[in-house]
């Protein structure tokens, strides 16, 4: 932009914005790579294959982290298994098929207020309801559900974009040669939004993974070495809730550090796969 023929209080004020926006974004920079520099160097060096292939054992005076990241790993699974029908499901309905627009603004409204719930308040219900009124008791598989409640906005919200994104002449055409409403959205609508899909299910992991609060609650924290059925129907820290015991209950800051290392290298390795992801299908479809 040409600033050159502007008055000079004008040129000021460009100036002075352009200064501070520059300034917020140093800071933002600043403040998220030293974040990020400081857990990982405080966390890598702490990381050995003792800690990621052993179970805690307090007659060996050993620590790891092995069921930790089972449990992670059976939540995350047992989570998206629930949570993608219910949620493609929902807004596909909400998308291409619902006719009454008051009520997709009701529940489109009431999606976006379950986002704004705090995952604490996820935790208590998650507990006074899977735990104890369906008798689940505390276990990975009451944390499971609790978490599809919290990652269903996302879902939901990232495939209602998507949708929106095909245009509708795809479906008229699909429409004209003779196909139905069903086979559409099968073979046109969902193969040219499956990239909202994805990165909404990448996001979801990210959110499982950063969850402590409500599996708190619900998951427990128990560092038992179980296979996935028993796994799930038993109580079990993810590496969340293991990063809270050891930090604040045991006070073993080494370990703590190691997993916050585990989790952030876990984070950008979601947040890189979801971009990657994003632009590989875009680029698909444009072709």
């Amino acid at each position: 932009m040409n600033t050159t023929n502007l008055p000079l209080k004008r040129r000021t004020y460009i100036l002075t914005m352009k200064i501070l926006m520059g300034m917020s974004v140093l800071l933002t920079c600043a403040l998220s790579v030293s974040l990020i520099a400081y857990i990982l160097t405080k966390g890598i060096p702490n990381i050995t294959w003792e800690l990621l292939s052993t179970k805690p054992s307090y007659l060996k005076d050993t620590t790891g982290i092995l069921p930790d990241i089972l449990n992670t790993l059976y939540i995350i699974i047992a989570t998206l298994l629930i949570v993608l029908p219910i949620g493609v499901g929902a807004a596909v309905y909400l998308t291409e098929y619902a006719k009454n627009k008051r009520l997709v603004s009701i529940i489109e409204f009431a999606s976006e207020t379950l986002s704004g719930i705090p995952s604490i308040i996820y935790g208590l219900v998650g507990m006074l309801f899977f735990c104890q009124f369906l008798g689940m008791q505390t276990s990975l598989i009451a944390g499971a559900l609790t978490l599809v409640i919290m990652n269903l906005p996302t879902i939901m919200r990232t495939t209602q974009e998507s949708l929106k994104t095909v245009p509708q002449s795809y479906r008229e055409g699909a429409f004209g040669l003779g196909a139905g409403k069903w086979r559409v959205i099968r073979t046109v609508v969902l193969p040219n939004c499956v990239d909202g899909i994805i990165t909404g299910c990448i996001l979801s992991v990210g959110r499982i993974m950063g969850e402590s609060a409500a599996l708190l609650f619900t998951a427990g924290f128990a560092h038992a070495l179980n296979g996935i059925i028993e796994g799930l129907s038993s109580p079990g820290a993810t590496l969340t809730v293991a990063l809270y015991v050891y930090a604040k209950e045991q006070g073993e800051f080494t370990v703590a550090f190691a997993i916050a290392a585990i989790l952030m290298i876990f984070t950008l390795i979601i947040n890189l796969s979801a971009g990657l992801v994003g632009s590989y299908f875009k680029k698909r479809r444009q072709i």
